[in-house]
């Protein structure tokens, strides 16, 4: 058995900040990257609003976090956490291959999964034209032809942020109308750099092995197709936060995200929480870095509270 100051469960921005942070605070970290090593910046290509970073490859810039943490001492599983028990101080994790761990403190960190809409070519051209994400990757396809797939409030900002690039802009909803707000349905329909088709889903994704040059649009009452020219593709049909492992042990809202009750802490003290698991609305490497940086202050400061009980 295994027994740590703090374990962090699973990768990214997040994960390997909190385990930055740790090691420079000689806690000794033990991360377990879990199934997505690195988060979704693995499957991005150039980041260039991360500061002080003018342009730098997803892969690229996690295989530096990660690095950054190990040079101080952070210790780094390729492996995932199976089972966790936090009903006792201290807690129990059971890893896949290392086994049982008791641990002081835990910092969750397993992100989110953008739900994907399962046609063919999206997996071949995931980040080389289709995306999640205009924020990060927007700016790419100024005066280029855009897809957006989804008809609620991030469909909407989605649209909505890429008139500043481009005047081409379709969005693609399955149903005859809108889902998303009053307000955010408004500033798109009003806005003539962008075209709607209603009861429509993309049934293919079609590129030039290099990027994305089209897709098969298919009506879903009359079944006809259509190929529609576009040069990038933002899937806004939400994220799915990966909190499975934790049901029933820590507090999460409707949507399956982490409840957070102080700064970082969860329903259970020692408890912390990183990152997209518990955030909805920003969904930036550069917001994850931050919650990651305040959850392991946060599980320092629970520590060094711990110590006197255990003298």
């Amino acid at each position: 058995m295994n027994t740590e100051q703090i374990v962090i469960i699973g990768s990214g921005p997040a994960g390997f900040t909190a385990a930055l942070y740790a090691a420079r605070s000689q806690l000794n970290p033990l991360l377990f990257e879990g199934t997505m090593p690195g988060g979704q910046l693995m499957g991005t290509s150039y980041i260039e609003n991360w500061p002080g970073t003018t342009s730098i490859l997803g892969p690229k810039l996690m295989t530096n976090m990660r690095e950054h943490a190990q040079h101080f001492g952070g210790r780094i599983m390729r492996e995932t956490i199976d089972h966790v028990d936090f009903s006792t101080h201290p807690f129990t994790l059971k890893a896949s291959k290392l086994g049982i761990i008791v641990s002081q403190a835990v910092i969750v960190a397993t992100g989110a999964t953008p739900k994907r809409i399962g046609c063919p070519g999206e997996s071949d051209y995931w980040g080389r034209g289709v995306s999640t994400c205009a924020v990060c990757d927007g700016a790419f396809y100024k005066d280029k032809k855009v897809l957006i797939i989804g008809g609620g409030d991030s469909a909407m900002e989605e649209a909505s942020f890429m008139t500043r690039f481009t005047s081409d802009i379709t969005v693609i909803h399955i149903l005859p109308q809108f889902t998303a707000s009053p307000l955010m349905q408004e500033r798109v329909l009003n806005n003539h750099s962008i075209k709607v088709i209603y009861e429509s889903t993309v049934s293919k994704i079609i590129g030039d092995g290099n990027h994305v040059t089209s897709a098969t649009i298919v009506h879903q009452k009359t079944g006809a197709c259509q190929p529609l020219p576009c040069d990038a593709i933002f899937i806004a049909i939400g994220l799915q936060p990966n909190t499975e492992l934790f049901k029933g042990k820590i507090e999460l809202d409707s949507r399956g995200y982490i409840v957070k009750k102080k700064n970082t802490e969860t329903s259970v003290h020692g408890v912390f929480v990183a990152g997209d698991v518990a955030d909805a609305r920003y969904r930036q490497a550069i917001t994850s870095a931050g919650t990651g940086c305040m959850a392991a202050l946060d599980a320092e400061h629970f520590l060094k509270n711990l110590k006197p009980a255990h003298q």
